[in-house]
């Protein structure tokens, strides 16, 4: 009965286990967005399809074996024309022949074809196997193609690490938008119970006869205002979350819990120490990209060069054939005759009309403008950095601006409702400091993300080349 009661409690267990949410903070959300997001999962199979092309052209100049097996049976065998004048006894030829045709046939044959005697060579069925070996001795274009199909390889490995970037800052300005519509939630609700506790106190001043109608009123549109944006924050955190699962990796619809505190999360970001940091912009994926295109430039003119060299090849072939003239081939009495040939190919180019020094002048063309375009993206690297570093400034200063007029905002709405109930105010100037309280509460949420984001577009700007 124990044993029994033992195992539903491990079912029980495992069956929350399994039925618990995923929880996340920001670092671990990162963390998994960079094992399970499709996009980067995309770029490191893409990886994988370069070092495969890498490994296919360096065979290039690998041995080369290949084995070929052949059979052959005429069913008809091909008939050679001789000359009779060739031989000084013509009977000779057909006492040779006449296994093949009727003496008669052949006598014919020679008058009507003047002098031409039909024979046919060889045996009605042969086979042969053959073992060749050919081996790249020297070609420059290979020698070029193993530089050029590395760089292929580290372009992707860049673009690998600029998608991981990338996804970094998504993931964080998504996360940062789940966490901002939670909170505009929470502050909207909190409003309204702020706000439905007002409208009794004021019902009650009316049915007294203490207030006007209006006044009532017009905190009834207050608090059907303030429940359309709850619903449109509603709407617009489902949106989000689904965001945040789709960058994670995860099944939009799944539910999932972030650790993370909005305020918590703001203080982790208040670092302006970043900003005093002197950045080597030339280790960002961004520009280690372009670098590489250059130098992928500079392999293109070795490659157009190496054409006009000359390519030398060996081979060696060997094989054994065999004859008959019926299929006896597996016998052991067969007879087999073996032959091997070795040689070497060069392959020289002497005249193209201009067209390779055509090509060679093209590439060192578009080697120039690519020196040209990076020492342009570098200098606009710089300055997307100094720009990126003052706006990230500017939103913390932002941030503690909006603060202080939060709370400035939220006396001066307390002092507005504290008169209205005691009449010593309109409900046109409570609603007045409502609405700037309101303001108030968005601008400071916009405030906080505005931290979170504008720093990691930072981060995205000066992040290093890694591959995590």
């Amino acid at each position: 009965m124990q044993f029994i009661k033992l195992l539903l409690i491990i079912f029980s267990v495992s069956g929350i286990a399994q039925k618990a949410d995923l929880s996340f903070s920001l670092i671990q959300a990162i963390e998994y967005a960079q094992q399970n997001n499709a996009t980067l999962k995309a770029a490191d199979l893409q990886i994988k399809a370069a070092e495969e092309k890498k490994w296919e052209t360096i065979s290039i100049g690998l041995p080369k074996v290949d084995a070929t097996i052949g059979y052959n049976n005429w069913i008809k065998q091909q008939v050679s024309l001789i000359p009779a004048a060739a031989f000084d006894n013509t009977q000779s030829i057909i006492n040779v022949v006449n296994n093949y045709f009727d003496a008669n046939q052949i006598n014919n044959n020679v008058s009507q074809a003047e002098g031409l005697i039909p024979i046919r060579f060889g045996t009605k069925q042969s086979m042969d196997a053959n073992l060749s070996l050919r081996q790249l001795i020297f070609d420059g274009s290979y020698f070029v193609g193993l530089k050029s199909v590395q760089i292929y390889v580290d372009i992707e490995e860049g673009l690998r690490n600029k998608t991981s970037v990338e996804l970094k800052k998504s993931t964080t300005e998504a996360y940062g938008n789940v966490l901002l519509a939670k909170e505009s939630i929470r502050i909207i609700k909190g409003n309204i119970e702020i706000l439905k506790s007002t409208i009794k106190e004021v019902q009650k001043l009316y049915e007294n006869g203490l207030t006007e109608e209006e006044n009532l009123e017009q905190l009834q549109i207050t608090l059907a205002i303030l429940e359309s944006s709850l619903k449109n924050n509603i709407i617009q955190e489902k949106g989000a979350l689904q965001l945040l699962n789709l960058i994670l990796g995860i099944d939009i619809n799944k539910p999932i819990i972030l650790s993370d505190d909005f305020e918590e999360l703001i203080k982790n970001n208040l670092d302006l120490s970043i900003i005093l940091n002197n950045n080597n912009i030339k280790k960002s994926a961004d520009y280690l990209i372009r670098e590489n295109d250059k130098v992928s430039k500079e392999l293109l003119i070795l490659y157009e060069k190496s054409k006009l060299l000359p390519k030398i090849n060996a081979f060696l072939n060997s094989g054994y054939s065999g004859y008959s003239d019926t299929f006896n081939f597996t016998n052991k009495s067969q007879k087999w005759y073996g032959s091997t040939i070795f040689g070497l190919k060069m392959d020289i180019p002497i005249f193209s009309s201009a067209e390779q020094l055509s090509k060679i002048n093209r590439a060192k063309i578009d080697l120039e403008k690519s020196i040209l375009l990076l020492d342009e993206f570098e200098k606009k690297l710089s300055i997307q950095v100094n720009i990126a570093k003052g706006n990230y400034q500017f939103a913390v200063e932002e941030y503690f601006n909006q603060k202080r007029n939060l709370a400035l905002a939220e006396r001066i709405e307390n002092k507005n409702k504290i008169k209205f109930i005691e009449g010593l105010s309109s409900s046109f100037e409570l609603k007045e400091a409502q609405s700037q309280l309101y303001n108030s509460q968005q601008n400071y949420l916009m405030s906080m993300f505005n931290i979170i984001s504008t720093k990691a577009k930072l981060e995205s700007l000066i992040s290093e080349n890694n591959k995590n």
